[in-house]
């Protein structure tokens, strides 16, 4: 009985240090100078499943908010000591959660447009050595980039894979 339970009290800190063990380190975020044309060849093996978009911004939160529009605000202000630490946090936040069934080299890629650069194109992306399964990946368009070049007014997230776009979503407005 005794052995019973110290495979019971060391199984829950076990899964968590396989858990974390598992989470592979983020790949870092490259910005592009120009984003380049690419062929489109779509493949239902590569799926955006959900996007979730985030604004922060001291006129962007209404007089009366919700709690849970107050909170996601807290949240992305959180850590911020100083005026300058907010306005590194203040901008657009893109979180775009995909999958693949093949496993393959996938890029991520946001290209987007912002208010003060009209039609340019701006874009970054992150890179996934063999990818296979559920991701998430995160974009932000803050600090001097979104303080200099305004909002972010249209978007379209690409999964790129040998060169060319296997699946893409976009705001309603990208031309």
């Amino acid at each position: 009985m005794p052995a019973m339970r110290q495979i019971l009290t060391l199984l829950p800190i076990s899964l968590s240090l396989f858990l974390v063990a598992c989470a592979g380190p983020v790949p870092p975020v490259t910005k592009l100078e120009k984003a380049n044309v690419l062929p489109l060849a779509l493949d239902d093996s590569y799926q955006f499943r959900k996007q979730q978009l985030a604004f922060a911004s001291p006129e962007a939160l209404p007089p009366n908010p919700s709690e849970a529009v107050d909170f996601e605000y807290q949240r992305l202000r959180w850590g911020a000591v100083d005026q300058n630490e907010l306005n590194e946090r203040y901008g657009n936040y893109f979180t775009f959660f995909w999958r693949t069934q093949k496993t393959t080299d996938v890029t991520v890629r946001l290209e987007y447009r912002q208010a003060a650069l009209g039609n340019y194109v701006m874009a970054q992306e992150r890179h996934y050595p063999e990818a296979r399964g559920s991701h998430h990946t995160e974009f932000r368009v803050t600090g001097d980039d979104y303080l200099e070049m305004g909002r972010v007014t249209s978007w379209r997230a690409l999964l790129i894979v040998d060169g060319r776009i296997v699946a893409l979503t976009q705001s309603f407005i990208w031309k």
